[in-house]
């Protein structure tokens, strides 16, 4: 992340001589039709968590009623078991820790089988393997040890650039998930939305400054060649880093016009979610009469304390910590406002994040040893039994 966000400041102090045209586009889709613009017959393929919280409420009740349903198909009772939540945190080539902890948890034997899981930006990647379960620990595995940057993206080179929509292009890595999010794949996440368990990714909608959920069990459900395009170009957009890889355009129809809306990195807006944070998930589950344990880990692919570093007196070096500093703060501000929610909500809270003493610096993005080297270090911790944190430091449960 620490060269991405050097190449984003390049992109900051370039981009404003840069006069030329660029890629063109469908118009945006007008304010005033955000949440009105449809993707063909897709039903429930997003949620707009800050314009509309029913819409996340009515998606999560669905999925218990279809849980529910499940078990009393295959005589498992009535009686609803602790609902396990997992968020997969953003991160880029720090990915490789999350990944790590979870291959390491399976080993330990306590990897439980989630409720609902979560990703952004790097998190989206892993977030459909962790959500169908250790069997695919493997592919994981694979995708965050075996890559190198050349698997991921290619530089554009400055100028051909900012006379683009990136710096880079990621066409590798659109073939990456080509390759593992397949038409099987896809099928299995569509039965496990059927029997009530959920996966969202997150994104940002670019043009209208917003988060937006991705029901990627109901997209995956619906079962068509589209559904698959767009599945997986949700998972892209939710790791299009702005200014150093595309944003991902995605065509939609509101008031019988056709729009692109513009999404990019998820991590935009917030590194993580669970769910909105101003919901009261207690007080909505006590009228809906539907009484379970709640536990809620939370994988954050970074350190939480600030990084040191001799900063040099030059423009790009100044921009680019900042932006760094930024992120970081970012991203400790969204485990902390999680942790406020789940203590008021009552849901256990349980946080894993990179230790201080992994100190070793990635000499580009995606290096494949420090991946590698990043990697065990989730396995070890984990396989060993990881002692997940109960609150964010600073914080007493």
């Amino acid at each position: 992340m620490r060269a991405v966000c050097r190449v984003l400041a390049v992109a900051v102090i370039l981009s404003a001589a840069v006069g030329c045209a660029s890629p063109t586009r469908l118009p945006a889709v007008p304010k005033g039709l955000t949440t009105k613009a449809t993707l063909g017959n897709i039903q429930d393929a997003r949620i707009f968590p800050t314009r509309n919280t029913g819409d996340f409420v009515r998606i999560m009740t669905g999925s218990v009623k279809r849980e529910m349903a499940y078990r009393a198909k295959n005589g498992l009772g009535t009686a609803l078991p602790t609902a396990n939540f997992l968020a997969i945190s953003g991160g880029g080539e720090d990915g490789a820790f999350g990944v790590g902890l979870l291959v390491g948890w399976t080993e330990s034997g306590k990897r439980p089988k989630f409720k609902a899981v979560t990703g952004v930006s790097t998190g989206a990647l892993i977030a459909p393997f962790a959500f169908l379960g250790s069997k695919y620990d493997k592919t994981i595995k694979a995708l965050y040890t075996d890559v190198d940057p050349d698997s991921i993206f290619r530089s554009r080179g400055i100028i051909a650039g900012l006379l683009n929509d990136a710096l880079a292009d990621t066409q590798p890595l659109r073939r990456l998930v080509r390759k593992y999010l397949t038409r099987e794949i896809l099928s299995e996440i569509a039965r496990e939305y059927r029997n009530g368990r959920v996966l969202l990714i997150g994104t940002t909608d670019l043009d209208a400054k917003i988060p937006v959920y991705w029901n990627m069990g109901a997209i995956a459900a619906h079962g068509t060649p589209e559904s698959q395009r767009l599945f997986q170009e949700v998972l892209i957009a939710s790791a299009a880093v702005p200014g150093a890889f595309p944003p991902v355009m995605i065509e939609v129809t509101a008031g019988r016009k056709r729009y692109q809306e513009m999404h990019v990195d998820g991590g935009t807006i917030s590194q993580l979610f669970l769910y909105p944070t101003g919901l009261e998930v207690r007080k909505i589950a006590l009228r809906a009469k539907v009484p379970r344990k709640r536990r809620a880990f939370i994988i954050r692919n970074s350190k939480l304390d600030p990084s040191w570093v001799s900063v040099k007196r030059q423009t790009l070096s100044i921009i680019g910590v900042a932006v760094s500093a930024l992120i970081a703060a970012q991203g400790n501000d969204a485990i902390v406002k999680l942790y406020l929610a789940t203590k008021r909500d009552g849901i256990d809270y349980n946080l894993a994040y990179i230790p201080k003493s992994f100190t070793r610096e990635a000499k580009e993005p995606f290096e494949k040893a420090y991946m590698n080297a990043l990697y065990r270090v989730g396995y070890d911790l984990a396989r060993k039994g990881y002692r997940w944190r109960k609150a964010p430091p600073g914080y007493s449960r």
